[in-house]
This record gives structure tokens, C-alpha cells and sequence, in this order.
């Protein structure tokens, strides 16, 4: 059989196109007795047996490639072809529908194509364009394990040319100023590390000599530091991090602004909001934003967008937090500004997001309590 029914995400014809490698010509159709829904734990649709009907589109002609493809890309998330009968303006059609494994998927709300694109849209199609690179290459499955860390990372690439800067002083990128001639994921897990063959344009015009470099792929992060302006107070956490116990640190528990990824789909300052009711149990008020920027360029393609973030912060309001699922042990600390300066003079704030952070207060801070009282 060569013929689909796609009642979900492959309805927009930008994300079935990257699956299938190729744009496809597709028609309105219904399946009857069955309902879409949100699946409770992702960013995708699953369908039920039971409704007033599911409408969708239906995809004739395809060949075994297609086909391969498909299975790949939906195999790799649980679903798997049943057979169906569709309606159509021409007629009953059988064709091929993928279901989610029995109990794997619980619905949620009403879905809507729409809701899905406004907020998903754009990620999931550079997500689907990680996934199908892999094509006979690497397990489905796995990758679908791995998709939450495929949509970060993607969201991230779709902020980086959204944001993109007309440089002053720097070089302005044109097409083919950089040339890969190879790129592998040689490592991928919740971080990934990438490896690419490439050559560059040098500033004398020419082409650099191909190189071999690698680049540890993490998504972007946002970073909070709550500030309380009439207490005149901020709030910190300390955890241990790998990086300091990597590099042989004996002291690897830092101290640190509240601080965590961008999930796919999520806006920064969503993202920031979220992580200080995660790690602080903290509601911010107000986010300020400082500075966003690459931390280590070099090897990190990972990117950062700072605030401070305005919020009450009385006695008790710090304590342990994070998330257990995810084994994360947190102790927050309230901390005078002037306490918070001594730190980062004696060397024990030793990481750059708070050093930036706590510089950039420290400047600005008689305007936000001026502001504050005056409100």
C-alpha cells in the first residue's frame, strides 16, 4: 500500500517535506470514529479510537524510500501503520494511519494544527532536519529518546538566525565563506559533540586550508539573578558542577545565579521564570535584561541570555530546591548585595554568569531601587 493518512504534525507540509526529502502534493480527508488529542508529555499529537472524526490529509504514491523514511521518523517516537478507511471528496480510500503503542501515550487537550505551529512550528521542522541526517545511520528509537535534547538544540538554531546581527566591526558572513566538507555527531547523549571537516574565509580572501573541529553542542540557557531592591538583597544557589570536578577543582560545589536550558518551544524569558520556581521556589516579578552572549566560543555552541530578575526576597526565602528527577540538589542562599561584591572580590564567585551579572547591578542597581521607591 502507498497511500497515508496524516492527521497530526505531518500535516504541515514543511515538516512532511523534511521527513520525506522531497515536497509532496497531498488531499483533504477524514477518518471517522476517532479524535486527535495533545499527548500529555510532548509536543505531538496522538490519536484515539473514539470521536466524531479525525481530519487530516492523504498522501498517494508513495515509494518504498518514503516509506522507509516514514517508519524511521515515526517508529523513532512509538507509532506505528495500521491500515484505515479515510473519507475523501472522491470516496472511501484505504491507507496506512500511525498509531502510537497501546498505553504508551496519554491524551490531553483538543488538537489543533494550529496551536502546534505557533509554537513548535519552526523548531520541529529544524528538529526533523537533525532526525533525518540520521537516516540509515543510527536507531530511530534512540533518537526518539533523545528528541526533548533535538528540539533545545534546534530552538536554539532557530533564535541564533532569528537574532543575527548586521555587524559594524566584524566580518559580515556571505554564503560560502564557510564550507563544510563533513559533519558527524560523534557523541550524543542529554550533550552532544559534533565534528566537522570545513575550510573558511580568511581575511586576505582566500580559503583557509580544510581543518578538522569540534564543537560541544548544549542548547542555549538562560540565567537569573534575583534581585530584591527595597531589601536591597539577592538571591544565589550553590550546587556541584561537573566542570570545576572535571578539571581537577577540589571545591567543585559553586555558587551561582538560579540558571537553566531552553527547552524547544520555550522562549528565554520562559525559560528563566520557570528555573527560579524550579531551583528557588521563587516567583520574579519583572525580568531585566542584561546581556545575552557565547561563554567560550572556541568550543561551546552554547548561548546565554542574562536578567536580572526583580522579586521579594525576605527572611526564608531560601532554602533547598531543584528538580529530584532530574537528581538535582540545590541550596539557595540570601545574600546583601555588599556580601555578594565581597564574593566576587575574594574569588569565590568564580563563574562568569554571576561575575557578569553582579557587575552589571552593580552599576545599575541606584536606578532599579530608585525606581522601586518611587512605585
Amino acid at each position: 500500500m502507498n497511500t497515508h493518512f496524516y492527521y497530526g504534525t505531518l500535516c504541515h507540509p514543511p515538516l512532511l517535506a523534511k521527513v520525506l526529502g522531497r515536497d509532496v502534493t497531498t488531499e483533504a480527508a477524514r477518518l471517522p470514529g476517532h479524535a486527535v488529542f495533545w499527548a500529555a508529555d510532548g509536543a505531538y499529537p496522538v490519536i484515539v479510537e473514539k470521536g466524531a472524526g479525525a481530519d487530516g490529509v492523504l498522501l498517494r504514491g508513495l515509494g518504498a524510500e518514503d516509506q522507509a523514511r516514514l517508519d524511521f521518523y515515526e517508529g523513532g517516537f512509538g507509532y506505528h501503520r495500521r491500515i484505515v478507511t479515510v473519507e475523501t471528496s472522491t470516496g472511501p480510500v484505504e491507507a496506512l494511519v500511525y498509531f502510537p503503542e497501546p498505553g504508551r501515550v496519554r491524551p490531553a487537550a483538543p488538537w489543533r494544527l494550529s496551536d502546534w505551529l505557533d509554537r513548535w512550528g519552526a523548531v520541529a521542522i529544524a528538529a526533523a532536519g537533525d532526525f533525518m541526517r540520521e537516516f540509515g545511520r543510527l536507531d530511530g528509537e534512540r533518537l526518539g529518546r533523545r528528541y526533548p535534547m533535538m528540539l533545545m538544540r534546534a530552538g536554539a538554531r532557530v533564535r541564533a538566525e532569528a537574532e543575527s546581527l548586521v555587524p559594524s566591526l566584524r566580518r559580515a558572513a556571505q554564503q560560502g565563506d564557510v564550507a563544510e566538507t563533513s559533519a558527524r555527531q560523534v557523541y550524543a547523549n542529554y550533550f552532544a559533540v559534533e565534528e566537522y571537516e570545513l575550510r573558511f574565509r580568511r581575511f586576505d580572501g582566500a580559503m583557509s586550508p580544510e581543518v578538522n573541529r569540534a564543537v560541544f553542542v548544549s542548547g542555549d540557557a538562560a540565567v537569573v539573578l534575583p534581585y530584591d531592591p527595597v531589601r536591597d538583597r539577592v538571591l544565589v544557589i550553590e550546587q556541584f558542577r561537573m566542570g570545576p570536578h572535571g578539571r581537577g577543582d577540589p571545591q567543585p560545589w559553586l555558587v551561582e545565579a538560579i540558571a537553566g536550558r531552553v527547552d524547544g518551544g520555550e522562549t528565554p524569558e520562559t525559560a528563566a521564570l520557570r528555573e527560579a520556581r524550579e531551583e528557588a521556589g521563587l516567583e520574579v516579578r519583572e525580568l531585566i535584561a542584561v546581556a545575552s552572549y557565547y561563554p567560550s566560543p572556541a568550543m561551546l555552541a552554547e548561548y546565554l541570555y542574562t536578567y536580572v530578575g526583580l522579586a521579594d526576597l525576605p527572611d526564608g526565602a531560601a532554602g533547598i530546591g531543584g528538580l529530584p528527577g532530574e537528581a538535582e540538589d540545590i541550596r539557595a542562599h540570601l545574600l546583601s548585595f555588599d556580601r555578594l561584591m565581597e564574593l566576587v572580590a575574594s574569588g569565590e564567585v568564580n563563574n562568569a554568569p554571576l561575575l557578569i551579572l553582579a557587575y552589571w547591578l552593580d552599576r545599575n542597581r541606584s536606578d532599579i531601587r530608585g525606581r522601586a521607591a518611587g512605585a
